[in-house]
């Protein structure tokens, strides 16, 4: 891979990793036009590897609150309490330890609870993909696919649009069966022109969440599926990595890494200020430039 190609490529994985949009039929169409040959396995470990790099940066907060609740020490949070706004409690050793009790329990469940959803939600795509890999590889991989998942997707997002929930701060997702179902959802990313991203927003506008709700979690979400991938490329492809430019390597990895980065801290604001329907259009338009050129 020539210079520009690792920075063109890396730059759309980057952006379209956590964009509503499909980065299959992104990465698809340079190629096609240009005649790029196909990046190699290097290139997709060191893009992946930037993009769950930018993801966890980024949640790093949430993802420290969430350890540090379902792990939490009854102890600390009565030392918080005693120097916080109920100091008054120091007075009361009996009412302090019983609300560091409580308030422990209460961040322990909550923790939990969003934990096992996160989990939930990962299960379908990772037995999907553990058992019908092959399969996808060979039937769904064609730009045919890739065109109308992108026009049929693009359209159910901007359907879940108008279902979503009133616009306000992020929350938590903790429903198991909603975890589940966008979990579901998920799975059908694993056709090309799907967009994993906006499948799982799709999914969780639909049951009424907000865009920085679904959006939250649809981030967090990629966690353990980026992982989850990275991990099977290299346990069962490390040979094909020997032997690629490091240069080309930690290029692709940065520059995919910075661009991820931005679009998961401009994303949300984005939506609440022009809509979804923008990534609806384009999306729209995108799948009638795929048809054209098959």
């Amino acid at each position: 891979m020539d210079t520009l190609q690792v920075v063109i490529l890396a730059l759309i994985q980057g952006l379209t990793e956590f964009l509503p949009v499909s980065s299959s039929a992104h990465l698809i169409l340079p190629s096609q036009l240009l005649g790029w040959s196909d990046q190699g396995l290097a290139f997709d470990v060191a893009v992946h590897a930037g993009t769950l790099i930018a993801v966890l940066v980024y949640y790093r907060g949430t993802l420290r609150t969430l350890l540090s609740g379902a792990f939490g020490r009854r102890e600390a949070t009565r030392a918080h309490l005693s120097g916080g706004p109920d100091s008054d409690l120091r007075d009361d050793p009996v009412a302090l330890d019983t609300a560091a009790t409580n308030k422990t329990t209460i961040s322990m469940l909550s923790a939990w609870r969003e934990i096992a959803c996160l989990v939930v939600a990962t299960i379908p795509v990772m037995l999907i993909g553990l058992l019908f890999a092959t399969v996808i590889d060979i039937h769904f991989r064609g730009l045919n696919t890739i065109a109308y998942a992108t026009l049929g997707f693009g359209l159910l997002l901007g359907v879940a649009y108008r279902f979503r929930g009133s616009d306000g701060e992020e929350q938590s997702i903790t429903r198991l069966d909603h975890a589940l179902l966008i979990g579901m959802a998920q799975a059908l990313a694993l056709i090309p022109g799907t967009s994993r991203s906006g499948v799982t927003i799709t999914a969780a506008s639909f049951l009424g969440y907000n865009i920085a709700t679904s959006a939250r979690f649809s981030f967090l979400l990629s966690i353990p599926v980026i992982g989850g991938a990275l991990i099977l490329m290299l346990v069962t492809q490390s040979d094909a990595i020997a032997g690629d430019a490091i240069f080309e390597i930690l290029a692709a990895m940065m520059i995919a890494g910075l661009s991820a980065y931005l679009t998961i801290a401009f994303f949300v604001g984005l939506v609440k200020r022009i809509g979804m329907m923008p990534f609806v259009v384009y999306r729209v338009l995108l799948a009638a430039l795929l048809l054209a050129i098959i």
